[in-house]
C-alpha cells in the first residue's frame, strides 16, 4: 500500500505544469538544506551543559558553512552541480548520525560537517536559481522558511512531547538529504526558464562576464592569467555588492542570532509547580529549557511567514529591516537584565517580529539582486551574498559567547537563576 501512493505520488509530481515543478522542487532543496542547522540550534540546549553557552554549537554550526561560502566564489565554478548534490548528502548523513552520539566532541565535529553542508549547499541552490527565475526563488525562500518551522517544531514535539530519546531523535533527520536527488528531475526545465531577461537591470559588477549554463560556472580567463589576478578580480566582483546587499544583511542577522542563541536562554519565567493554577503551567512550560525551545519555535514562525510571502511586500531599501531588528536586540536586553514584564506572551510576540524580519531581509535582498544585477554577473552574485548572513550569525556567535554568561550571571545576582536550571 506503501508502495502504490509513492508511486501514485511520483506519477502526480511529472504530471505537474513547469513552474509548479521548479517550485516545488526548490521549495524541497531549502527545506532540506536548512532543517538540519535549524534542528542542531533547536537541540543545543540538550547538545550541552546548562553552564555552557548555547553559542558554543552556533559558533560551531556557522563557522564551517560561513568558510565555504568565503571560499566558494574562487572555486565552485569548477564544480559541476550534480556532484555538489552527492557531496551534499554526504556530508549532511555523515554529519547527523555524529551529531546523534552522546560524545559532546563528536557531537560537536558532527555539528561542522552539518554546517559545511548547509553552507555549501545554500550557495548551490542560489546560484541555481539564476537558471530557473524568481519562481525558484520564490520557492527556495519559502522552503528554508518551512525548514525553520517544521525542523523546530517536530524537534520540540519528539523530545518534549513524546519524550523520545534526544540521539534517536536526530539520528531520524539524517535520511531527509536523500531528498536532493530531486535535482535530478530538474534538468527538463532548464530550457524552459534559461530564456533572456528583458527586464532592465541597473548595478554591474566590473569583471569577466559569467556563462549561465546548467551544471558549470564559466569565468572568461585566459590560461595565462595568473591565480594573484584571478583572486583580484573576483573580491573587486564581491566589493560592489558589499554596500547595497551584504552588509544590511549581515547586520539584520547578528542582532536575530544574538537575541536567538544569547539573549533567548535567559529571557525566563518562574516555572508553576503542578498544583499552581497558573498561565506558566497551563502554557505546558514543565521545564526552563522549553522556554528556549518554544521561542525557537515562535522565531521560525515568523521567518516561514515573511519567506513564504515576502516576495509580494517588496522592500528596497534593506536598511529599515536592521534598524528594526537592532530596536528587537535592544527590548530583550532590557527585559533580560531588569525583569520588566512577569509573563512570556509579550515576549512570544516579539520573537514571532523578530523571525519575520530576518526572513523578510532574507528574500528582499536576493530579490534584488535577481532585479538590479545584469544576467550575466547574477549568478556568481547570488552565491557570494550568502556569506552575508553567515557572517552576521558568525558574529553573533562570538559576542554571544561572552553576552549570554554575564547576562545569566546578573541575573543570579538579582535573585533570578533559572538560567542556570533545567
Amino acid at each position: 500500500m506503501t508502495f502504490n501512493k509513492f508511486s501514485e505520488w511520483i506519477r502526480n509530481f511529472q504530471t505537474l505544469s513547469p513552474n509548479s515543478t521548479i517550485y516545488l522542487c526548490f521549495w524541497i532543496f531549502g527545506l532540506i538544506n536548512n532543517i538540519l542547522y535549524v534542528v542542531i540550534l533547536s537541540a543545543a540546549i540538550d547538545i550541552v551543559d546548562t553552564d555552557i553557552p548555547k553559542s558554543l554549537v552556533l559558533l560551531v554550526d556557522i563557522l564551517p558553512s560561513l568558510t565555504i561560502k568565503l571560499l566558494s566564489p574562487f572555486f565552485i565554478q569548477r564544480i559541476r552541480y550534480g556532484y555538489r548534490i552527492i557531496l551534499l548528502i554526504i556530508l549532511s548523513c555523515v554529519g547527523m548520525i555524529l551529531v546523534s552520539l552522546k560524545d559532546l566532541w563528536i557531537c560537536l565535529l558532527g555539528v561542522g560537517l552539518a554546517s559545511l553542508s548547509s553552507g555549501f549547499g545554500e550557495v548551490t541552490f542560489l546560484q541555481l536559481t539564476h537558471m530557473y527565475k524568481e519562481i525558484s526563488l520564490n520557492g527556495w525562500s519559502s522552503g528554508t522558511g518551512g525548514a525553520g518551522l517544521f525542523g523546530s517544531a517536530v524537534y520540540w514535539l519528539v523530545t518534549t512531547v513524546l519524550h523520545i530519546p534526544i540521539h534517536i531523535s536526530l539520528l531520524l533527520f539524517s535520511i531527509l538529504p536523500f531528498g536532493f536527488l530531486l535535482y535530478f528531475r530538474l534538468g527538463t526545465y532548464v530550457e524552459y526558464q534559461a530564456l533572456p531577461n528583458p527586464e532592465i537591470t541597473t548595478i554591474d559588477i566590473e569583471a569577466p562576464e559569467l556563462e549561465p549554463e546548467l551544471g558549470v560556472f564559466i569565468g572568461d580567463h585566459s590560461n595565462e592569467e595568473s591565480i594573484s589576478s584571478h583572486v583580484l578580480e573576483t573580491l573587486a566582483k564581491l566589493k560592489v555588492l558589499v554596500v547595497p546587499y551584504m552588509l544590511p544583511l549581515t547586520t539584520v542577522y547578528f542582532f536575530e542570532y544574538l537575541i536567538n542563541q544569547a539573549v533567548s536562554p535567559t529571557l525566563l519565567f518562574p516555572i508553576a509547580t503542578p498544583d499552581e493554577n497558573s498561565m506558566s503551567h497551563l502554557s505546558l512550560f514543565h521545564k526552563y529549557r522549553d522556554y528556549y525551545v518554544t521561542y525557537s519555535i515562535l522565531y521560525q514562525i515568523g521567518v516561514f511567514i515573511s519567506r513564504s510571502t515576502a516576495h509580494s511586500f517588496r522592500v528596497k531599501k534593506l536598511y529599515i529591516l536592521s534598524f528594526l531588528q537592532a530596536i528587537n536586540l535592544f527590548i530583550v536586553l532590557l527585559q533580560s537584565t531588569n525583569y520588566i514584564v512577569h509573563q512570556p506572551w509579550s515576549i512570544m510576540v516579539l520573537i514571532v517580529y523578530e523571525g519575520l524580519l530576518g526572513g523578510s531581509s532574507y528574500v528582499n535582498t536576493f530579490l534584488n539582486v535577481l532585479s538590479n544585477v545584469r544576467p550575466q554577473d547574477r549568478e556568481f552574485a547570488l552565491g557570494s551574498v550568502s556569506i552575508a548572513d553567515s557572517l552576521g550569525i558568525l558574529l553573533a556567535a562570538l559576542v554571544g559567547m561572552k553576552l549570554e554568561p554575564t547576562l545569566c550571571q546578573h541575573q543570579i545576582n538579582n535573585n533570578r537563576p533559572w538560567c542556570t536550571l533545567d
